[in-house]
């Protein structure tokens, strides 16, 4: 630093003439971390918006509409065609092997008892006879309006299903000594309630049914379904 004598005689003193002048700059990383982290904040409260908003709709549905459970039932049961044949071994009468085709009509009623429609997806069905599976049986999916009953219909054919020994001497002797054969019918269906464009989560209706048959009378003998449903 120096110093210059003014007129006066007084001395003043001048910054030296190389000295550096520093600046300083806000710094550009912190402001995008903050930017972001407030980005970050306002998509999480949006995001946690729509989904109360969600719950919201989805419990005021529930309680206007109040769903109910599907009622799927098996009503009829037609008896097209039944034949047992018999393979004896050649040193017992006892039938080592029997052969079951058998042909019938079902008849499913649905009854929709809510104030909105319910959409079905594809049901299957399986006739099984003592717990071998025969044959299965389908009813493609289906929309049915609200207080409504509709009637659907499928066929189950067998084609000669070999049962083994034990289970065939069963078969014959229900046939030819009882002229009764216990059959069973299990599916589950499908099933979500529509209101507007909004479709609820899908439960299961479970259908087990046990159905005799009469194979002199190629006929129904008898009935009685158990019913499974779950509130939607």
């Amino acid at each position: 630093m120096t110093s210059r004598a003014n007129a006066n005689g007084e001395h003043t003193a001048r910054p030296p003439t190389n000295s550096h002048h520093q600046h300083y700059y806000p710094s550009s990383s912190s402001s995008s971390s903050a930017s972001f982290k407030g980005c970050c904040c306002c998509l999480f409260l949006l995001f946690s918006f729509l989904a109360l908003l969600v719950l919201a709709v989805v419990l005021v549905i529930v309680l206007a509409v109040k769903p109910k459970k599907p009622q799927f039932d098996l009503q009829q049961v037609g008896v097209q065609y039944v034949g047992i044949t018999a393979n004896p071994s050649s040193t017992s009468t006892t039938p080592t092997t029997a052969s079951l085709s058998l042909n019938i009509r079902m008849m499913f009623t649905a009854a929709n008892p809510n104030k909105v429609g319910i959409k079905y997806g594809e049901s299957k069905f399986t006739v099984m006879y003592r717990g071998i599976p025969l044959g299965r049986a389908s009813v493609p999916g289906f929309y049915q309006p609200a207080h409504s009953v509709r009637q659907v219909e499928t066929t189950v054919a067998v084609d000669r299903v070999n049962l083994l020994q034990a289970d065939a001497a069963d078969l014959i002797k229900d046939a030819s000594l009882n002229d009764r054969v216990e059959l069973r019918v299990l599916g589950e269906v499908g099933a979500k309630i529509r209101v507007l464009d909004f479709t609820s989560p899908g439960v299961q209706v479970s259908v087990d049914c046990a159905v005799v048959i009469s194979p002199r009378k190629q006929s129904l003998s008898y009935k009685q379904c158990g019913f499974d449903g779950l509130s939607v």
